[in-house]
């Protein structure tokens, strides 16, 4: 009698489509997929970018969003729940609803308030909605520097705005420092009111898209499987940063993270 697969832990995804496949949603499922767990993905937002930027998005209405999340909810047991772009205060309003109604799940946000390229992807009211209906039902947090500063009233010191994320009702935040101007990268983990780890890469020479979306979904992976937080950042983190070495020049713009790199 031949045996029977363990089952793979399912992530639910919530995230915009990139059409490049370089972040978003594609980010989230081939990553997720590269720690052994099953993405479903709730679109939020269908964007026009290249790998050079965002030129424009659209959101999903909310009610579609609300619909599909809860039809995955109720058919399948989910461990995780990711998210990344929302697009509206809307759709802020309809994913709070579902964190409220499991409590019990943790979430990993990846703000994204911009594309790679510097395209605005939030206006302040939904960055506002963010910090009021998202941050408090948040497990882990992946801003990158630029995102933390913008989210907190403190603007000019990284570990005060970590700490004022904090506050706001995140267990754990990792702040990135790829767009610092130093010459290493220094990504600090934040925890009960004090930096916990640091964590430092050597400086690649090249810019990628969907470098944030690859960090947090594999977080989000690894905790579906059931690793201890700091243990599966530690690894999201090694992981991506292969990715990002062996990253692809798929289009003329920003390198697309290779996300399956042991894959000839």
């Amino acid at each position: 009698m031949m045996e029977t697969a363990p089952k793979k832990p399912v992530v639910l995804c919530f995230s915009g489509l990139d059409p490049t496949g370089g972040a978003g949603i594609q980010a989230d499922i081939e990553a997720i997929s590269a720690q052994g767990a099953h993405a479903t993905s709730i679109v939020t937002a269908l964007t026009v970018q290249d790998t050079h930027n965002v030129k424009s998005f659209q959101t999903i209405s909310a009610d579609i969003v609300i619909q599909q999340a809860r039809a995955v909810l109720e058919d399948m047991p989910v461990s995780v729940i990711k998210l990344g772009m929302l697009g509206n205060i809307e759709i802020a309003e309809a994913i709070h609803s579902i964190l409220k109604d499991y409590p019990d799940l943790p979430v990993i946000f990846d703000p994204v308030l911009a594309g790679g390229g510097g395209g605005k992807l939030a206006q302040q009211s939904l960055v506002d909605a963010i910090k009021i209906l998202i941050m408090p039902l948040c497990y882990i947090i992946t801003p990158n520097t630029l995102e933390a500063r913008q989210l907190a009233k403190e603007s000019d010191n990284n570990e005060a705005a970590a700490m004022e994320l904090l506050d706001m009702g995140a267990e754990y935040v990792l702040l990135t420092g790829s767009h610092e101007k130093t010459r290493d990268i220094q990504h600090q983990l934040f925890s009960n009111n004090r930096l916990i780890e640091a964590f430092n890469y050597a400086r690649l020479d090249n810019e990628f898209h969907g470098s944030g979306c690859t960090l947090a979904a594999a977080i989000a992976g690894l905790i579906a499987q059931g690793n201890e937080p700091v243990s599966a950042i530690h690894t999201a983190l090694d992981y991506t940063y292969k990715t990002l070495q062996q990253a692809q020049h798929l289009g003329m713009g920003q390198l697309i993270p290779n996300r399956y790199y042991w894959i000839k």
